[in-house]
């Protein structure tokens, strides 16, 4: 008979046991990496194919690195960014060397790891293949592809082949499981804009109803939206090469934001390149992040954590709390200030209420009311949208913060429609220099804004000093009005925002 002492160790061990696999259930362990990609300094002089290879072997061989990391930490999936593998700025002859040949999906199921012949110029999706079976993981990737097409099939580009900016994801035995086409290019003039719409979307044993898109996608209601919607995807995979723009769009802005609108999880992959302003990668859960914002080396991050089976697990930071109404403006509407001007020199002090005034934020021409007393209750308002914000500033700085309404078409780097409320921290003390790009803030606001937003697509965007990134206390819809508030927060403010976009005005 065994001692009391070895029969309470042998339960403990079961107990143990059926802990951690009632855990697994509830979370599978994901990987990012943000990539410092090694790059063509002759990305638009012609090539072969050879030589093309050699020079992306150099990214994957630091991929092969990553996949090891990632299976020591016993990561489940891992995503790298978009063009990590050939980098950027090509033309669309000087890319062809370096693009696969991918074969359609009746073509499939194929693992190029397996069967690397069978197919000619696929030796990046073999490679692939093999660290995702070397790994036991999932492993998603963004690389050039090239697909024959016929001429006579009117959208079929004269040289007879598409060239896309793909997404590819193996299982972790190394089959091709799924591909995607970005849709939405960014400048891309080696890449064509595929001909028809794709919603791609696939389970994994540890997970179900996972979806990708790249980079630019995510302004766009197709796919991002459409996939979440339609497809009721839980899971996203999301390779991006993004250059951050304060005060709004930022990598880790966006990628927070969007997570949390759409209650799912983001696995989002960013490159690395201080110089052009790219960095910002990230685990989001709907109420949970996990990101690398890093503009002051060049250095690569592998971040690997748990990420929760079915999102909406957690709880959510959408709730119902007490918003004010119209009636209680104060100032913005030519009422009388609440309480007296901060003493600060500012050039508003000789103006007669509601000192509105206009600045650039983002290329966009918002309409702007300054933050002029210690707390307030204030509106401002631009085509059909109208912003409210009651605020508290609760640690002081000498700071001039603003608060602006965008509705319109945005028509630089891009055209989609917009509905904007957001409250930001100017460059300096004029007016002039808010919207301005800025990193830190001393300020500390508790706030409440809100607006009567057309579109029910909102996202809500919270940034503090040193681009950290928040949650509000609480946000969502009440009496028609979309708002967020936060009653909790220690840092400066960088920006608070609710970023609408009205997708049918394209």
């Amino acid at each position: 008979m065994l001692p009391r002492y070895c029969i309470l160790l042998v339960c403990s061990f079961f107990c143990l046991i059926s802990f951690l696999n009632a855990y697994s259930k509830d979370f599978y362990i994901a990987a990012v990496y943000e990539h410092h990609t090694i790059l063509n300094q002759n990305s638009t002089a012609l090539t072969d194919r050879k030589s093309a290879l050699e020079f992306m072997s150099q990214n994957l061989g630091i991929y092969e690195k990553q996949v090891t990391a990632a299976a020591r930490k016993h990561a489940q999936i891992i995503v790298f960014p978009e063009d990590g593998i050939h980098g950027f700025n090509y033309t669309r002859s000087s890319i062809y060397p370096f693009l696969d040949f991918l074969p359609a999906s009746n073509l499939r199921p194929w693992n190029p790891c397996l069967e690397p012949h069978r197919f000619n110029d696929t030796e990046v999706l073999q490679r692939l293949s093999c660290m995702a079976a070397k790994g036991r993981m999932y492993v998603v990737a963004n690389l050039g592809t090239k697909v024959p097409c016929q001429r006579l099939n009117s959208p079929c580009p004269p040289d007879g082949r598409y060239q896309f900016n793909t997404n590819v994801v193996f299982s972790n035995n190394g089959t091709l499981v799924a591909s995607y086409f970005k849709k939405n290019l960014y400048f891309e003039l080696a890449f064509d804009t595929p001909p028809e719409n794709q919603c791609v979307v696939f389970d994994t044993p540890f997970a179900s109803r996972f979806g990708l898109f790249t980079c630019f996608d995510i302004l766009f209601y197709e796919p991002a939206i459409r996939l979440i919607e339609k497809h009721m995807v839980k899971h996203v995979l999301y390779p991006t090469a993004w250059m951050n723009q304060l005060p709004l769009l930022s990598a880790i802005q966006i990628q927070r934001a969007f997570a949390t609108a759409t209650g799912i999880n983001l696995l989002a992959a960013n490159v690395h390149h201080t110089q052009i302003g790219m960095t910002g990668s990230g685990i989001y859960s709907p109420t949970k992040s996990s990101f690398y914002y890093d503009m002051t080396s060049e250095n690569g991050k592998l971040l690997v954590e748990n990420v929760p089976v079915d999102p909406s697990w957690e709880t959510p930071v959408s709730d119902h709390e007490e918003i004010y109404t119209t009636q209680k403006i104060r100032y913005g509407d030519s009422c009388e200030m609440p309480i007296n001007l901060v003493s600060m020199k500012l050039p508003f002090q000789h103006q007669t209420p509601p000192y509105l005034f206009q600045a650039q934020m983002m290329y966009d021409n918002f309409t702007f009311i300054p933050l002029l007393t210690n707390e307030g209750t204030i509106q401002v308002c631009a085509a059909s949208l109208c912003c409210y914000l009651s605020y508290t500033k609760t640690l002081l700085a000498n700071e001039l913060y603003a608060f602006g309404v965008f509705d319109g078409l945005h028509t630089v780097h891009g055209t989609y429609y917009l509905q904007i409320c957001a409250l930001v921290k100017c460059g300096g003390l004029e007016p002039e220099t808010c919207g301005h790009e800025v990193t830190e803030a001393g300020t500390v606001i508790h706030y409440q804004l809100w607006g009567n937003f057309t579109t029910n697509h909102i996202f809500p965007i919270l940034l503090t000093s040193d681009v950290m990134l928040d949650l509000p206390s609480f946000w969502g819809w009440k009496n028609n009005l979309c708002y967020m508030n936060n009653t909790r927060m220690s840092s400066g403010l960088v920006t608070a925002a609710l970023y609408g976009r009205w997708y049918e005005r394209d």
